[in-house]
């Protein structure tokens, strides 16, 4: 029952909070890093379905983390303008009165704005209006209704702006071949691709992770077409690892903000065996079966270089950026994968810096230039 949803922290809720919690001071010290350089003195954090901040046993939810990690900086709290919604007023008044309890809650410069309404068509069109100063955006409905690509674009579409959203996908998918619901479909996928996903689930031959695999694809594919250039899901199992629940997506224009989330990912989801990576987290095993690009061997990565690289030079850094997208592989396992290529003869490897010394064997300084046969 959603009345009940705070009442206990569950491992998943637990586990969100954290992915949200690990990504806010890298992308707070990212931009105020660019604000240094180029202007600006403030970062927004804003959060639509925020609720009372606590669960019943007293477990702190995502709004406290952040503000408590903007307290403990001296720079953050200086930047920081965080905005938390709600619709329900008892939520909102708890909230405050957690955000005020907090030690040190007087040193930030902008007090936390906290308000009581619903995320409709009008809060969508004041946000689409507004030219937001950078801002983390989260968005964490208990179901679908309120959760549409406007929403997201509404923030998103301006510079350095960055999202992670909570998606239910217990609800969407029994939601998708559902006439009562099917403005809510569409305002979430698009019209053409909600219409799509019901064409397919019209054949009743699919199985459940064909069904899932449609839908994550579909979704990502939507927010790469308003924008959303760098999509990451993480999926959450049930308590007994049978079925998947949710999907927290994030959602970037920028590689840099792709890169520092699919390393906090990494250090949360289970692995499988044979070396695979699930960007998933699951209660009960670790040994849960995955159907997302997300989900590879370590002994693919090599074939796939080769291939995708043949006859071509760059760097690590070039080679990372343009191959992990879509790929659950971070930087240092490029770099042992390339030196393993190197080791193999599959690869040369030289650093075009004049009166260098000779490259020391086990090392791949971003210089090196890389040479795929």
């Amino acid at each position: 029952m959603i009345e009940n949803f705070f009442d206990e922290q569950t491992d998943q809720s637990e586990v969100k909070a954290e992915l949200v919690a690990s990504y806010f001071p890298q992308y707070m010290a990212v931009i105020a890093n660019a604000q240094e350089k180029y202007g600006g003195d403030r970062i927004n954090y804003i959060d639509l379905f925020a609720g009372p901040g606590r669960y019943e046993s007293g477990a702190k939810s995502t709004p406290i983390k952040i503000v408590e990690q903007a307290i403990a900086d001296p720079g953050f709290r200086q930047r920081l303008v965080a905005t938390f919604n709600d619709k329900d007023e008892k939520n909102v008044r708890q909230l405050e009165m957690a955000l005020q309890g907090l030690d040190g809650y007087d040193s930030l410069k902008y007090p936390p704005r906290v308000y009581h309404g619903e995320a409709d068509d009008t809060l969508v069109r004041q946000l689409e209006q507004t030219k937001h100063d950078p801002t983390l955006f989260f968005v964490d409905p208990w179901g679908y209704k309120g959760m549409t690509l406007r929403l997201i674009n509404s923030v998103l579409k301006d510079w350095g702006c960055d999202c992670f959203f909570f998606f239910n996908y217990t609800r969407v998918n029994a939601g998708i071949s559902n006439p009562a619901v099917t403005p809510h479909m569409d305002a979430l996928f698009g019209k053409r691709r909600a219409h799509s996903l019901r064409a397919r689930f019209a054949d009743e031959t699919l199985s459940p992770s064909e069904r899932e695999a449609y839908i994550v694809e579909e979704m990502t594919l939507a927010l790469n077409e308003m924008g959303g250039k760098f999509v990451l899901p993480f999926r959450f199992r049930s308590l007994r690892g049978t079925r998947p629940t949710h999907h927290l997506f994030f959602v970037s224009k920028h590689f840099k903000a792709y890169e520092l989330m699919k390393d906090i990912m990494r250090k949360h989801c289970t692995a499988s065996e044979q070396g695979q990576v699930n960007f998933e987290y699951s209660p009960a095993s670790t040994k849960q079966p995955g159907i997302f690009g997300y989900m590879a061997g370590i002994e693919t990565l090599g074939p796939l270089l080769l291939r995708d690289f043949a006859g071509k030079t760059s760097n690590l850094d070039q080679i990372y950026e343009r191959h992990s997208v879509g790929k659950p592989f971070v930087r240092q396992e490029y770099r042992q994968v390339l030196l393993g290529l190197e080791d193999a003869g599959s690869v040369n490897m030289t650093d075009p810096t004049p009166g260098k010394q000779k490259r020391r064997k086990g090392t791949l300084a971003p210089r090196i230039e890389i040479t795929f046969k």
